[in-house]
């Protein structure tokens, strides 16, 4: 059974109440509510004044979904891999994949963007365009494109503007920029929002599911 422990200050207020019947009454110890943490289920927190609201640190994290399924995804202009300007709403009418990911050459995205080559042939089928996003430069892309033979744009999203915009979240504690797929429709429409770190692959999957359905 799990044992609650009041603190310091609070157990000394209620001896003195209990060695001096005279003294004034005092007000009731009125503990917060209890929260839930996913880790280690319930527990109190450390305060007992719950009258004003926990200040915002330079530690504290708020991920805000700013672009939601349903949402009609705002447009942008990034350098494609070969140095030329690309804007997302020169696809509407057609559906598209777009993927964040962390960067050129690392095992992860490596084998997602390898996957979404080797399913390009069913994507063109539905109709799509494929577009992956990272923050690295033009040179890195058509590198990372030329030795893996992409056949789909890589936009260059150099300080993570876009990410930041799209509120793509980050992985690891904030230390890895997000791995997430949008399906956007025809009409500009956002039909899918898939977000998976770990098995990369999945998300040619799950897109592919989502497009042979419209």
């Amino acid at each position: 059974m799990a044992c609650t422990s009041l603190p310091n200050h609070t157990l000394s207020l209620l001896h003195l109440q209990s060695r001096n019947p005279k003294s004034p009454s005092p007000s009731p110890l009125s503990l917060p509510k209890s929260s839930h943490s996913q880790t280690y289920g319930l527990k109190l927190l450390p305060t007992l004044n719950t009258s004003s609201p926990t200040p915002l640190t330079s530690k504290t994290t708020i991920i805000f979904a700013k672009v939601s399924k349903g949402d009609v995804v705002p447009n942008f202009t990034l350098k494609d891999q070969d140095g030329k300007n690309v804007s997302l709403s020169k696809y509407k009418g057609k559906p598209v994949v777009l993927y964040f990911y962390p960067a050129d050459e690392t095992p992860g995205c490596t084998k997602q963007a390898c996957a979404f080559r080797d399913s390009y042939e069913k994507f063109k089928k539905a109709g799509a365009e494929v577009i992956g996003i990272s923050g690295d430069d033009p040179a890195s892309h058509k590198a990372f494109a030329k030795k893996y033979k992409l056949p789909f744009t890589l936009l260059c999203d150099e300080g993570n503007k876009v990410r930041k915009d799209w509120g793509v979240p980050s992985d690891l504690f904030g230390t890895l920029p997000g791995r997430q797929t949008y399906v956007i429709d025809r009409n500009g429409v956002v039909q899918l929002i898939y977000n998976n770190q770990f098995q990369p692959e999945k998300h040619v999957d799950e897109t592919l599911k989502l497009l042979q359905s419209l």
